[in-house]
């Protein structure tokens, strides 16, 4: 049985108390989750491709416009400013407590760390002296272990077209023993991953599978206890306080912890990569769409 902190618990039972109540889940309603009267407001739409939004300790958010090998920064009072040209083709991004921005760099197949100073240290160039295949989204466990999916998507800006690792995993990287194992290799294409704030389950998302899967972490970072979470896969993904998981792709998909989806978001763009929780006081959430990105007034607050 997992222990959650008294706060969690009584919020996921207060969810789980309205499905035995008969709460209707067909019926969506995004009021659930979404600020009355609110609309996803555009923020810019001339990007090539944006992804990998990240929040920053003041909530400011950090986002890439991958094809121009770019990192961007929105701040909270509006602002739009180039951050850092010369990305290694980030992905996703995912803030340590220190303030260092950590990459998916796929140029050249890495894992990066940024710090405050835009310096660069790459922290995994290989597995076992083999490519790895693309970092593609990461999540940071409270005790600073690092999970990243690898799937293999041929990039024009590379000089190879074949996987020296021909599975698609799911990895752990400890970086005070400086080691990365295989936390999950049965997926057809890992995606997307998020995991709660008490550091004790990971969602993953086999977009090539069309599945998001839930699991256990394991006090030495391992996964366990595999299970089916919902019948969508997702390209990025986030969560907010009250147990509810945001999967994308086609808009916004907010399922809640018990599997059920409660609320779509519709997102004027063919394609919505990605989405995180920013702003002030974490309740705008912040959504990368295909060459546009935007922001959206929330009744509820993101995890830090």
């Amino acid at each position: 049985m997992r222990i959650f902190s008294n706060k969690y618990f009584l919020t996921c039972l207060f969810m789980a108390l309205m499905l035995v109540s008969g709460y209707n889940q067909d019926a969506l309603n995004n009021d659930i989750v979404v600020a009355k009267g609110a609309t996803p407001h555009l923020i810019a739409s001339n990007f090539s491709f944006t992804e990998g939004p990240a929040a920053d300790a003041k909530g400011n958010v950090y986002f890439t416009d991958q094809p121009n090998d770019r990192i961007m920064l929105w701040k909270t009072d509006g602002t739009l400013t180039e951050y850092m040209k010369g990305a290694g083709r980030s992905n996703g991004l995912f803030f340590d407590k220190k303030g260092n921005l950590m990459s998916c760099a796929d140029e050249h197949n890495q894992l990066w760390q940024i710090d405050q100073n835009k310096n660069v240290t790459v922290l995994i160039k290989d597995f076992e002296g083999k490519r790895l295949n693309g970092p593609n989204d990461l999540w940071i466990h409270p005790g600073g272990g690092i999970y990243f999916t690898d799937p293999f998507y041929k990039r024009d800006y590379w000089d190879h077209s074949t996987q020296e690792i021909t599975q698609q995993r799911v990895y752990y990287f400890d970086p005070m023993q400086n080691k990365i194992n295989i936390v999950a290799d049965d997926l057809v294409r890992p995606n997307g991953i998020i995991g709660t704030h008490d550091g004790k389950t990971l969602y993953v998302a086999d977009i090539g599978g069309q599945k998001t899967y839930v699991y256990q972490i394991n006090s030495d970072g391992s996964l366990s206890g595999k299970k089916l979470f919902y019948e969508l896969g997702s390209d990025g993904m986030t969560i907010d306080k009250k147990c509810n998981v945001y999967l994308t792709g086609k808009g916004v998909t907010v399922v809640d912890h018990t599997g059920h989806k409660i609320a779509q978001i519709p997102i004027d763009a063919p394609w919505t990569a990605n989405v995180t929780f920013g702003g002030k006081n974490r309740k705008t959430l912040f959504i990368t769409a295909s060459k546009s990105v935007y922001t959206l007034d929330m009744k509820v607050k993101g995890v830090k």
